[in-house]
């Protein structure tokens, strides 16, 4: 099997910068025998920190660069001369990462912005020089701190897709013919189920040189919520889409059983999936006549908007679009 360059889960091993030591020095040169204390402060220790960077859409360079060493900082010398700062690393990541505690699971760091700086590991501090411990009672301090300790660890990065709309329906619904039918995207796209492996993003141009975000992510199957199938690793990249666009395809056997089966897995996975806003499109309906449709709708949600479309001829496309468009105006986080 073709190893793919999409990777949305990493571990790395990171450790931080130890401080550099104070100095414990006193001013000797040709003119004074006995000066005071000199001593400098040490540099701080390297941190690791994570930058967002729009560019990339993977974390597939992290996967040759797991073991992550910061430098230490500079100890401290005479004539106060603080030591060296050690070289921050910065690690660049796609937006919607995530950087997790190994150990605990815990969520340490959120990366939603190009630009955005946040410290994954924090170096240790320098240790003061005997020069900052003199006083009128103690002229001559015959000690300095030393540095601080560096931090390691374990870290969980986690990809989370950024889109508008997130596709969401069984394998081999037609996801794939719809991103490629509306968008530039060009997924692979066969007649089998588990096309889509890892999720695909499109844009999608509207009106007056608008546009949104698409995503065609994995197919749920029943059960993903508990790792079945393609599992969490599909479901976490919903959770930050602002509409869910359910895609049933009309020749499905029961329109109804397959919407619920699909909403339930969202709920078993994330309740607050469930505030998101629904849409519904029935693929593959260029066959479909004005009975057939009737027959469909009404076993769709009254609450939820539906539309009926067919990805290869084109029809209700148009349609689709103003719907989501709509949706998405509509929704005030947006």
């Amino acid at each position: 099997m073709e190893k793919s360059n999409f990777v949305d889960q990493i571990k790395i091993f990171c450790h931080s910068g130890h401080g550099g030591a104070g100095s414990k020095h006193f001013m000797r040169n040709k003119l004074t025998a006995k000066g005071g204390p000199d001593g400098g402060d040490g540099g701080r220790g390297a941190h690791i920190i994570l930058r967002g960077n729009s560019q990339l859409w993977t974390l597939l360079h992290l996967r040759y660069f797991k073991n992550i060493l910061a430098e230490d900082g500079e100890n401290g010398s005479k004539n106060n001369s603080s030591g060296k700062t050690g070289k921050d690393i910065i690690i660049e990541v796609p937006l919607g990462t995530i950087a997790r505690d190994e150990e605990s699971g815990e969520k340490e760091i959120e990366i939603l912005e190009d630009g955005q700086e946040a410290i994954l590991m924090k170096g240790g501090r320098g240790g003061l020089g005997n020069s900052n411990f003199k006083t009128a009672t103690n002229q001559a301090p015959d000690y300095a701190q030393p540095g601080e300790d560096g931090v390691e660890g374990w870290k969980v990065l986690e990809l989370k897709v950024l889109a508008d709309v997130g596709l969401v329906g069984f394998p081999n619904a037609g996801k794939s013919t719809l991103l490629s039918s509306i968008t530039a995207a060009r997924p692979k796209i066969a007649d089998y189920a588990f096309t889509t492996l890892v999720p695909q993003l499109g844009m999608v141009e509207y009106r007056d040189g608008k546009s949104f975000c698409i995503a065609d992510l994995p197919g749920i199957i029943e059960g993903a919520a508990e790792g079945k199938g393609l599992g969490h690793r599909f479901l976490r990249h919903i959770e930050r889409n602002s509409i869910l666009l359910f895609l049933i395809p009309a020749d499905s056997k029961d329109h109804k059983k397959e919407f619920e089966i699909l909403r339930n897995e969202l709920e078993e996975y994330n309740p607050e999936m469930l505030q998101k806003d629904f849409v519904i499109a029935v693929s593959k309906t260029d066959m479909l006549d004005e009975e057939l449709k009737t027959a469909i709708q009404k076993e769709l949600p009254s609450n939820i908007p539906h539309i009926f479309i067919s990805s290869v001829t084109g029809l209700g496309l148009p349609e689709l679009k103003d719907l989501l468009w709509k949706t998405l105006n509509a929704n005030p986080a947006q």
